[in-house]
């Protein structure tokens, strides 16, 4: 295929709301895509999320009950572990197994060393496997198998 084939069809897609373009002449094809199917080198920015200040911070205290003591904090609020927390580089769909009906690729009280898969995150119908950064042993998986996260969502906490 002739490139300037190709850069007509980059100036194409770029012109157009097209996330993809494949063609194919004869036996040659060439696909383009807007979208990477590899893990990004770096995170792309992500905008910030200010919370609201703290009474530890000097901010509004929390609400005061009718004898004018603070309500106490929610004892069912879910505490993270301490530890090494694995977070999630995408928006997508947690799978704890490579298939349904197989086993997880860890679980809690597992040895898990650099470079081990921990799980898979479907993003696009692509399965990306989110692999251990450090060595350690597993003490909390913090999304049960099929629920959606969120970019830089805690996912395990490796000690």
């Amino acid at each position: 295929m002739d490139i300037r084939k190709v850069k007509k069809l980059i100036e194409l897609l770029k012109e157009s709301d097209v996330a993809e373009l494949e063609i194919k002449e004869g036996e040659e094809s060439v696909r383009i895509s807007r979208l990477s199917t590899l893990a990004p080198a770096h995170a792309a920015p992500v905008p910030m999320v200010v919370s609201a200040p703290t009474a530890i911070d000097g901010g509004p205290r929390p609400a005061a009950r009718a004898g004018g003591e603070p309500e106490p904090e929610n004892a069912d609020a879910s505490v993270v572990p301490e530890g090494h927390i694995v977070t999630s580089p995408m928006v997508g769909t947690f799978y704890a197994s490579p298939s349904p009906g197989v086993a997880v690729f860890v679980s809690v009280g597992s040895s898990v060393s650099e470079g081990d898969t921990l799980c898979i995150i479907e993003a696009m119908k692509i399965l990306n496997p989110i692999e251990a950064d450090v060595g350690g042993v597993l003490s909390a998986v913090l999304v049960e198998n099929g629920e959606p996260v969120e970019y830089g969502q805690p996912l395990f906490v490796i000690e």
